[in-house]
Parts: structure tokens; C-alpha cells; sequence
């Protein structure tokens, strides 16, 4: 499994800490220096889709009006970093910085922030959360109103970029975040303040992919203690929401994945049961989990962004009109995919389907719980990080998730 070393997959160290708390101290004491000037620092770009991304000099304005600018102290890599460094049509963009999942420090802020302040440790997260309007407000929903949320190659509040290479020319942004970086600039309404004890190659995966699945489980669907799971694509996203059913009490998890190796990895997380495609026979999967549920999973979840495997998914729920049979959409589909599903089992059966980004968390909110739950031992986020690299070899950090070798590789900044 292990091509290339980890740095560390140890638990993080006091020594980590500290040695994280004095990098914060020094950015705060520099920040005197460069705030309000364009800073030089590396990223890795991407120029041309599926080619490995190559580590530049770049320019970093400073942070406009309702801006922060970070200095990134490490990152992961999620699948969606993949999926958009292939991607050759709209939205696809280039040349661009990708990486979304990120701990970092504030170095400087721009003109009219006030929730944060030049030292503060924090996490960058795709979904807007700007805190005032009507939806971000409200309980029922985690999508802002102000902000809707879209892949924009820019920043949402002027339509311009802060990144530019060495010769000038503009390199564009990624999903609000841009953390294959050394300095990014984030909007505020991207920006959740955390709790700077925190080992920051633990934290940086609530950005995304451990959030949205465990996430997927709490508040898109409600899975309850004792309730039948079904989970299709055990990926990252995919085991996070095991995880997420596990905490809470799921009696039955079953995991779908065409690589047998991932019931063993499932396991971890919680996983009972697994289901092979390829080995099911004449029968289709949906047979198979009806079979195992006595008439079907009282939850389903598609993390792979499949239509197809949508259609299995709700084929596996269990009839019901009280809430149960619910399929969660979790994984993107390719743009301008379409979903088809018969209306009698809606109808007839109560079977309800519903989208789920970013798990239905509100990040300034519920960010903090997720990291209090592994503070106190309930979430295991030790367990997503398989590997951590230095951002010099985060061509390696590619090769391994292409190669189904990593959950979650961690890309150090400064190591």
C-alpha cells in the first residue's frame, strides 16, 4: 500500500502543537510587514488538464473589503480536487489553483472585517456561510442566500482574482478556497474560526470531505441509533458517512464498493456488511440489500456521483411514509447529468430523495462540534489520514488517491 513514506501517521504530538503555535506566533509578528502588499510565496498550478501540477512563484494580493488573507499551514487532497484537474469543459479552468480542504493562519485582513483578526487559526470551507440572510440564518438550510454557492473561477463579491504568476498573468480560484498555496485569499463567508490546539492535520479535513459525509448521516438524513444503512462508494465521503452512522447508533452499515479491499478499510469506520457488484451475480445490488435489510435499508447514501448508482440506491430503500427510505445524494455527477426513478415508488411507497452538499452542516456552526466530538475521542478522524507528504512531492498525493492507495493524504506546506 505504502509506495511512498509518510511523514507522520501518528497521533499529533505536543511537539506538533507547539511547533504549530510558534509558526502562528512569528506569521502574526510578520503580518506587521506585509499586510496590505502583494506577497511572493509558491503554489502548485495547474496549466493543463490531467497533467501533474507544477510548483510556481506566485503573486498573492492583498485581501480586498470583507477578505482575509491565509497563510496555509497544511492541506488535503479530496476527490473533487481530481475530478477538476481533469476537467477539460466548463467549469473547468485554466491555469488555476486547486485544494479546498486547509488549516491555516490568518496573516492579514482587509477593510471591514470583524469576526476575524491577523494570528487567528482557521479553517477555509467551500459553502458560504456569510451568518445574515434569511437561509443562513434559518435551521432548515446550509445554503447562503447572499453567496450562492458555484464553482467561480474568482472571488464572489468583485469577480476578480487575487493570484497572478510570475509573469503577470492571472491564475484563477477553486471553490472559494485555493489552499495549494502557500497564501490564499478567502472571502469571510468561507472562513470558520477554530480552536488553535487543534492539530492541524487533523482539522483541515472538516473543510469537506469528513464533514460532508458524516454530515450526510446527522442532519441530511436523520439516521436514528438501531436504523439499516446503505452506503454506495466507499471512498473518503463514503466512509465518513459510515462514521457518522456509527456514532450515532446504525445497527446494520453496508458498504457497496467494487474493490473488495475496502470492507476491510470499511470496518474501521463502522462498516457490517459489503456488497460487491461484480460478484452479485443474476441478482442486482438492490436485490441483494433488500435481501439482507428484510425490505430494504432504512437509509441510503450515493457517494460516488453516479446516475446510475442513484437509481440502485433507491431501489434499496425501504418502503415507508415515516420517514424512512430516504436516498441522499452525496456524490456529484458529471454536469448536466440526469436522474430516473419511477414515480410509484415515491407515490406508492413514501420513498423520499434529496441532495446533500456539504452534509446539510452550516460551517461556522456545526465545524466546531464536529471538532469537539473528536477532541473527545467520538469522531475518528486519525483513522481518514493515511498518508502526509511534503507540498514539494503533491504530485504523490495524486498518484496515490488515482491509485486507490489513500483515503487522505496530507500535504504539509512547510515539512
Amino acid at each position: 500500500m505504502d509506495d511512498y513514506k509518510s511523514i507522520s501517521l501518528s497521533p499529533p504530538t505536543a511537539d506538533l502543537r507547539n511547533s504549530v503555535e510558534l509558526q502562528m506566533s512569528e506569521k502574526q509578528k510578520n503580518s506587521n510587514y506585509t499586510a496590505g502588499k502583494p506577497i511572493q510565496c509558491r503554489a502548485a498550478v495547474v496549466r493543463v488538464a490531467g497533467e501533474p501540477l507544477v510548483i510556481e512563484e506566485v503573486s498573492v494580493a492583498a485581501p480586498k473589503s470583507h477578505e482575509v488573507r491565509i497563510k496555509i499551514i497544511c492541506t488535503s487532497l479530496c476527490h473533487s480536487d481530481v475530478t477538476f484537474w481533469n476537467l477539460k469543459d466548463p467549469p473547468g479552468c485554466f491555469p488555476r489553483i486547486l485544494g479546498h480542504e486547509a488549516t491555516g493562519v490568518i496573516e492579514s485582513v482587509g477593510d471591514n472585517v470583524t469576526e476575524f483578526v491577523e494570528g487567528d487559526t482557521v479553517i477555509p470551507v467551500f459553502l458560504p456561510d456569510c451568518a445574515e440572510c434569511v437561509d443562513c440564518i434559518s435551521l432548515k438550510s446550509n445554503l447562503c442566500t447572499k453567496f450562492p454557492f458555484n464553482v467561480s473561477p474568482v472571488m464572489a463579491r468583485d469577480g476578480t482574482s487575487r493570484f497572478s504568476d510570475s509573469k503577470g498573468e492571472t491564475l484563477y480560484h477553486f471553490l472559494n478556497v485555493s489552499s495549494f498555496s502557500e497564501y490564499t485569499v478567502v472571502d469571510v463567508a468561507n472562513v470558520t474560526k477554530i480552536d488553535p490546539s487543534i492539530p492541524p492535520n487533523r482539522a483541515c479535513l472538516l473543510s469537506c470531505g469528513v464533514s460532508t459525509g458524516v454530515g450526510a448521516a446527522w442532519k441530511s438524513a436523520g439516521v436514528e441509533a438501531g436504523s439499516t444503512v446503505a452506503i454506495f462508494g466507499l471512498g473518503g465521503i463514503g466512509l465518513a458517512v459510515a462514521e457518522g452512522a456509527r456514532m450515532i447508533g446504525a445497527k446494520t452499515i453496508i458498504g457497496v464498493d467494487i474493490n473488495a479491499d475496502k470492507f476491510e478499510i470499511g470496518k474501521r469506520f463502522g462498516v457490517t456488511d459489503y456488497v460487491n457488484p461484480k460478484t452479485c451475480g443474476t441478482k442486482s445490488v438492490s436485490q441483494v440489500i433488500c435481501e439482507l435489510t428484510d425490505g430494504g435499508a432504512d437509509y441510503c447514501f450515493e457517494c460516488v456521483g453516479m446516475a446510475s448508482l442513484v437509481y440502485e440506491a433507491f431501489a434499496s430503500c425501504r418502503k415507508s411514509f415515516q420517514g424512512w427510505g430516504k436516498t441522499i445524494v452525496v456524490g456529484i455527477g458529471k454536469p448536466g447529468a440526469q436522474l430516473t426513478f419511477s414515480s410509484f415508488d415515491v407515490v406508492h411507497y413514501g420513498k423520499t430523495i434529496a441532495g446533500s452538499l456539504f452534509g446539510g452542516l452550516k460551517p461556522k456552526t456545526d465545524i466546531s462540534t464536529l471538532l469537539q466530538h473528536y477532541l473527545d475521542g467520538k469522531l475518528q478522524l486519525d483513522k481518514f489520514v493515511t498518508h502526509e507528504v511534503s507540498f514539494e512531492d503533491i504530485n504523490k498525493a495524486f498518484d496515490l488517491l488515482l491509485q486507490g492507495k489513500s483515503l487522505r493524504c496530507v500535504i504539509w506546506m512547510d515539512k
